[in-house]
């Protein structure tokens, strides 16, 4: 299924390029920019002011790493049932949390779902607890048990297709249930913890942005290159580029879709749901009955709720899911959104 996609006035020809087209294989060079600029015939200043108007006007929300998920500290995604009068009070308190980049409201009982992205499984306890302790509200924790298709990448021309790095596909296939390093941020040598803490936010929009990230790490831009290039052929990091914002972008409805799935029978339908355009994240996570059966979970993102109901309903009838315990899921209001930060801010201000 086509989705419709409604591009803000400001995404003219050339800014839709920027963004769509450098989401992955973002170069890495010393001038990225210039690079960029001789493939869209322009100059070098324009492309780097245009990357900073969209960065402003909230569209791009940064140019860097999305690590792969399970590879780097630990994440999970959680929620809460927030007595509806306390709702914005407790996702204030909820956001407040450095670890937490995405934080929103859905349509369920539990109506407050966030990620949570720590240095270690023992800080990412720490900051549920506290949450627990300062809230009053049980945080249920939903580990990612395998991942189908997690890329945070949004093809523009409205078709869905996957657009594959042609850089370390072997490692990123490998980088699934069976063959998952994890290691622990502040456990990495401590040269590779300040390039982190220096990506995380992504690259300064600059002609020299690599130079930058390298005095910034007390490093030079050689290491730098080398070390982004190493870790995404090995698939730590699953793409390098353009990370932009669905809202803005005019896909601006999206609901979170789950099934109770046999667990003989999850992996091969995790997979084939993951191939469907319409379907941007697709994963299975821990059950936690009895409050939450559901094992299965994809993101639908769309302009309209008729739009993902749709796509939905095409899905489950294609993949004959109509008799599998289901939710749907659709978002409210997005209280944070930001990149994961994988150092907290007193080691980040340390080494940057």
């Amino acid at each position: 299924m086509t989705r419709t996609l409604t591009l803000p006035q400001a995404v003219d020809a050339t800014a839709f390029r920027l963004l769509n087209d450098w989401q992955r294989d973002f170069p890495l060079v010393p001038r990225p920019f210039a690079r960029i600029a001789g493939a869209l015939g322009i100059g070098e200043a324009e492309v780097v002011e245009r990357y900073r108007k969209l960065a402003a006007e909230g569209v791009l929300s940064r140019i860097g790493p999305v690590f792969t998920p399970r590879r780097l500290g630990a994440s999970a995604l959680a929620a809460l049932a927030a007595p509806p009068a306390r709702l914005e009070e407790v996702a204030a308190r909820v956001s407040r949390e450095a670890t937490i980049n995405h934080n929103y409201e859905r349509e369920h009982r539990f109506n407050l779902w966030f990620v949570v992205t720590a240095p270690s499984a023992a800080e990412l306890d720490a900051v549920v607890a506290r949450i627990e302790a300062d809230t009053g509200c049980a945080v249920m924790v939903l580990p990612l048990e395998e991942e189908f298709h997690i890329d945070l990448g949004f093809d523009l021309t409205g078709a869905g297709a996957r657009r594959p790095s042609h850089r370390g596909a072997s490692a990123a296939q490998g980088a699934g249930r069976g063959g998952v390093r994890r290691c622990d941020a502040s456990a990495l040598p401590e040269a590779e913890r300040r390039l982190i803490a220096s990506l995380q936010g992504g690259l300064p929009l600059e002609a020299a942005p690599f130079a930058a990230v390298a005095a910034a790490a007390a490093s030079d831009e050689a290491s730098v290159l080398g070390q982004i290039a190493h870790w995404l052929d090995i698939g730590f990091i699953r793409r390098f580029g353009a990370v932009v914002r669905h809202h803005e972008l005019g896909l601006d409805t999206n609901a979170m879709c789950v099934w109770d799935v046999p667990d003989a029978e999850v992996s091969a339908l995790g997979r084939a749901l993951a191939a469907e355009p319409a379907v941007t994240l697709c994963y299975r996570r821990r059950r936690v009955p009895p409050d939450w059966p559901y094992n299965l979970f994809c993101m639908i993102h769309g302009s309209s709720r008729e739009e993902v109901l749709a796509a939905r309903g095409a899905l489950v009838e294609r993949h004959r899911m109509t008799t599998l315990p289901h939710a749907v899921l659709f978002s409210l209001r997005r209280f944070k959104q930001q990149g994961a930060c994988y150092l907290p801010p007193k080691e980040s201000a340390a080494h940057v």
